[in-house]
């Protein structure tokens, strides 16, 4: 380990994610008894967003039968309950950044080999706001798409979506007026990095937090269409549960 790196660990140890002690022992990410206290998405889960079911014999959630999203599929580690409510909360407004080393490394452990198998070109964070941007200092799914980038050998362009609308909070919205809210908040940022006759064959994987509606991701996915790529997938460290 270099001298640097030890220095910071001792002035400034890695707190678990979950119950935000010093982790121990050195080198882990996350207590051991806290890896009891999240809920990881099982079989079975939603065949195009990834949400996790209730029947066997379900192959869609509720969300996926009602509405016609048009990404191809999603991936999500964990189930959005009030233990990840206050862990991607501090990830995200308190200033957690080095979270992103679990998230990462969990979404890599769990769907490395699907994501790989995919073969996306660029993973895509989902962007924010200049505004937010500047408030908070950074863009969560920014760190983490780079991370899991870095972890599969995958390209990150972090401005081919731009976000163009402050929005009003998403969580006091129903399912249509959340998609209406984000209907034009983002807008294609990447004409210079694509020419638009060779869109039609790229692949690209949007990055973000939290999975709840999916009216983000939906809103980033018809961006994208529009300028003719067509295979969008997602992949989230949270979701919530497909009833």
């Amino acid at each position: 380990m270099q001298p640097g790196k030890v220095l910071i660990d001792l002035v400034y140890p890695r707190r678990c994610p979950i119950c935000r002690e010093i982790v121990l022992p050195k080198g882990t990410y996350i207590c051991e008894g806290c890896t009891q206290k999240v809920t990881l998405v099982k079989q079975p889960s939603c065949m195009k967003c990834g949400k996790p079911l209730a029947i066997m014999e379900q192959e869609y959630c509720y969300d996926c039968v009602r509405h016609s999203h048009h990404y191809k599929r999603g991936f999500a580690v964990y189930v959005y309950d009030d233990v990840m409510r206050q862990s991607l909360g501090d990830f995200k407004f308190r200033g957690k950044r080095e979270y992103a080393d679990f998230f990462a490394k969990e979404i890599v452990t769990r769907y490395g080999e699907e994501i790989l198998a995919i073969k996306p070109d660029y993973l895509v964070p989902v962007p924010l706001h200049p505004a937010k941007l500047m408030a908070r200092g950074y863009n969560q799914a920014e760190i983490l798409a780079r991370k899991i980038g870095e972890a599969l050998k995958i390209p990150v362009i972090p401005n081919l979506l731009k976000r163009n609308r402050n929005t009003a909070p998403q969580k006091t919205l129903d399912d249509k007026e959340r998609l209406k809210n984000l209907s034009r908040a983002f807008s294609f940022g990447g004409s210079d990095t694509f020419q638009k006759g060779n869109r039609k064959n790229i692949k690209i994987m949007l990055v973000d937090d939290i999975y709840t509606t999916g009216s983000t991701i939906e809103a980033c996915t018809n961006v994208l269409n529009r300028q003719g790529i067509t295979d969008v997938y997602f992949v989230t460290v949270s979701i919530g549960r497909g009833y």
